[in-house]
């Protein structure tokens, strides 16, 4: 790509001529004078430079959107020549959230280093919707999510399921139908057969929920309401895991899913609801393009079998 559009579009990224210098390694006035050159050859300016931080004028929006396909055609051009070797170098950045990332990806990035390891991985952790704004970028490989609201707007394969379950203390609650951690390892919670806590026991206790515009909230929300259960919320967190160690702790009850729950948990009963929410189908993610590495498409294959 041209120095002055990889300019151009450095400066829209960083909101200012001088933090795109900095990250360029240039001077500032070099890059004032090459973004300069551009809009006098067209006539007009391309950045709005009253706003702080600078904004693209509509010549600059249509500059920018061009720069950015010529980037995609340059990468995927990238890819293709990577993918001549096979699999045997290239790097595969995948994001999660710290739930996907601590539950999920680990046994899958260990056997996709075993199998293909001269593919380097990184992993970065952030919230879906931040990680939804790195696909549409291309800042990262592949995600994987259960909102259908971001699985719509990218390339996407069905990676795996998990199940939604009420963990609590077996001294706040403990009915017949509580199941304990190895019973959720052996699948006993998936069962036909398997009882579902009353709604009537559910609206006895106090919870700790995730906090809305995560998914696992609404989800929480519409089995309340399904239930008829006004919830009393005792607390309002960002993080799964962190809700889980609130139950273990006696805390109040939690929502968790039953692909956090090892073996070796002892301080927690566990409980199947019955609401069809409780069911997450997630979506391997990807950016749209026009070509996509093998070494994606391996990966979304590893995880496949792994989970």
């Amino acid at each position: 790509m041209e120095q002055e559009l990889e300019y151009i579009y450095a400066v829209h990224k960083a909101g200012s001529f001088s933090k795109a210098a900095e990250s360029l390694h240039v001077t500032q006035p070099a890059l004032s004078m090459a973004v300069k050159r551009v809009e006098s050859s067209i006539g007009m300016s391309l950045f709005d430079r009253s706003a702080r931080p600078l904004e693209l004028t509509e010549a600059g929006k249509i500059y920018v959107d061009a720069i950015g396909r010529m980037m995609a055609v340059e990468e995927d051009m990238s890819a293709k020549i990577r993918d001549i070797d096979g699999l045997k170098s290239g790097t595969l950045c995948i994001g999660g959230s710290h739930f996907i990332n601590t539950c999920i990806l680990p046994a899958a990035m260990t056997e996709y280093s075993r199998r293909y390891p001269g593919i380097k991985l990184e992993l970065i952790e952030a919230s879906s919707a931040f990680l939804a704004d790195m696909l549409t970028e291309r800042l990262i490989d592949i995600t994987f999510t259960c909102r259908d609201d971001i699985i719509a707007k990218f390339t996407h394969y069905p990676a795996f399921c998990d199940c939604v379950l009420l963990a609590v203390s077996p001294e706040t609650l403990s009915l017949p139908c509580a199941l304990s951690a190895d019973d959720v390892i052996d699948g006993k919670h998936l069962a036909d057969d398997c009882q579902c806590i009353p709604f009537e026991a559910m609206n006895e206790l106090e919870y700790v929920i995730l906090s809305e515009g995560n998914n696992l909230h609404d989800r929480a929300m519409r089995i309340f309401a399904d239930a008829g259960i006004t919830p009393r919320v005792k607390l309002e967190i960002s993080q799964l895991s962190t809700s889980y160690h609130l139950a273990r702790a006696k805390f109040g009850a939690a929502f968790v899913s039953d692909r956090m729950i090892t073996p070796d948990e002892n301080g927690l009963c566990f409980y199947r609801i019955d609401s069809p929410v409780t069911t997450r189908l997630f979506h391997a993610v990807l950016p749209k393009r026009e070509y996509t590495p093998k070494a994606v498409h391996a990966f979304i294959e590893t995880a496949k079998t792994m989970l």
